[in-house]
């Protein structure tokens, strides 16, 4: 049934998934006003399990195998990899943004706060994008190689979808604590994922219309993410890590599982 569905449409509901697990993430707001530390740092540190274990499983693997046989079968790898951590690099550099919540002094006028919170937002956003792409890529390139398959890119947006449920919660619940009300704090939570669609739809595009593109496109999604993962998610996840032990860790362990069982038994 889905095998003959149009790849840009899969994606699409890919997208629309992993949109709505973030919504409703960033939906908690409305139950809880604050979020223990330590339970933040182990959903971080979840998310974060989840996406290296995409990138290598879902990405850089089926990239791999449609390299093979070819004159420089290394280059498609290292050069779209190398890309898409340039990629987020040169957006990080270039659009303004905030990194963590902690990163303003305390004592902050409140007027400031609304500028602050569209700021947070917008990073998240901006590290939406190859979570998107990644996917969107996935879907695009089904039935080109045997790791290519249209199970292991519908897990890949699940998986993705799992770790954006707590990342909604991660931006909506500590700007309420900040003051932000209810539901600003879920419209900014929730629209930080409204990208992902964007970039899965031009994903999928790119990588069922320019077919050489295919392992350039994968490794990019995948060094992009890898980006995310170690500039953003690691190093915010560990903060307080003198009283919360290995908490982070151990997320980020039971992360990666869940996503390689995923891949190996289902996709």
């Amino acid at each position: 049934m889905f095998e003959n569905m149009n790849p840009i449409f899969l994606a699409l509901l890919g997208g629309l998934f992993t949109w709505g697990l973030t919504a409703a993430g960033a939906a908690m707001v409305f139950i809880f006003k604050e979020i223990k530390p330590k339970i933040l740092n182990m959903m971080l540190g979840f998310a974060s399990g989840i996406m290296i274990a995409a990138s290598f499983w879902s990405l850089l693997l089926p990239a791999m195998e449609l390299s093979e046989g070819k004159k420089y079968e290394w280059a498609p790898i290292i050069i779209g990899f190398a890309l898409g951590g340039v990629f987020l690099l040169l957006a990080d550099k270039l659009l303004p943004h905030v990194h963590h919540l902690g990163d303003e002094p305390k004592g902050q006028h409140k007027s400031s706060s609304l500028k602050r919170s569209i700021m947070l937002v917008f990073a998240i956003t901006l590290h939406n994008i190859p979570e998107g792409l990644s996917y969107g890529v996935a879907f695009g390139t089904v039935g080109s190689s045997e790791k290519a398959t249209l199970a292991s890119a519908a897990i890949l947006a699940f998986g993705i979808g799992i770790q954006n449920f707590p990342e909604g919660a991660a931006v909506s619940i500590p700007l309420r604590r900040e003051g932000v009300t209810r539901l600003k704090s879920f419209m900014y939570g929730q629209a930080s994922a409204l990208v992902e669609p964007i970039a899965a739809i031009f994903g999928a595009w790119l990588a069922s219309s320019i077919k050489p593109l295919l392992p350039y496109t994968l490794a990019f999604a995948a060094g992009a993410m890898i980006f995310v993962v170690i500039e953003e998610l690691i190093p915010e996840s560990q903060t307080d890590t003198h009283l919360y032990g290995h908490i982070a860790t151990i997320g980020a362990m039971a992360g990666f599982l869940l996503m390689t069982f995923m891949d190996i038994a289902i996709g």
